[in-house]
């Protein structure tokens, strides 16, 4: 194990603003009430560790791993994720806006009655990820891998959904007024109704 390594410590009440984590790992890790705000990490990975009441707010993360990871209560006011792997980790009453996602891998992810709304999702991989009732009014999901994603009363009002794979999506468990989709999404939306188009 590396010096970067620390394994199965605990953080609480930690002063981290601005701090630029490089290549550290942390695993099984606690972090309690730590401020991150306006941190950045670069190739660090955190595996299988839990983030209470944690403040992201203006953090940038390029390249680094948050996988297995528990987030409650956490505030991601203005963060971005660029090229991250999210594999496994959850959400739960976590403030997620805005949020921008460019690339990288969700898979997995547990964001279940997530507030989204006008969040930023582009060229993500969220293969099986669970956003069961989430609200993501006006967010963008571009280019985005959402096959096998759970996506039942998801709410998706104004959303670009853009070059998305939207096979796990049920027009009718899910709300779409105003979505933006291109014409090869339609098809696959209308196949699903079991309704035929035809010339």
């Amino acid at each position: 194990m590396s010096e970067a390594t620390q394994e199965e410590q605990r953080f609480v009440r930690d002063d981290w603003y601005g701090e630029e984590l490089t290549g550290r790992h942390y695993v099984r890790c606690e972090f309690q009430e730590t401020d991150l705000s306006e941190a950045v990490t670069r190739n660090s990975v955190f595996t299988d560790c839990v983030f209470g009441n944690v403040r992201f707010n203006a953090s940038r993360h390029v390249d680094s791993a948050f996988t297995g990871c528990t987030f409650k209560r956490c505030n991601f006011f203005d963060a971005e994720f660029t090229g991250c792997k999210l594999v496994g980790s959850s959400f739960a009453e976590c403030e997620l806006r805005p949020l921008r996602v460019t690339g990288g891998d969700w898979s997995f992810a547990g964001l279940a009655g997530a507030d989204l709304r006008a969040v930023s999702f582009q060229g993500v991989r969220m293969r099986e990820a669970d956003l069961t009732g989430a609200d993501c009014a006006g967010a963008v999901f571009a280019d985005v891998d959402l096959s096998g994603a759970m996506l039942h009363a998801v709410k998706l009002p104004r959303a670009d959904l853009r070059g998305s794979d939207l096979s796990a999506l049920d027009p009718l468990n899910a709300e779409l007024a105003a979505a933006i989709v291109s014409p090869d999404q339609a098809a696959v939306l209308v196949t699903s109704l079991g309704l035929q188009v035809r010339a």
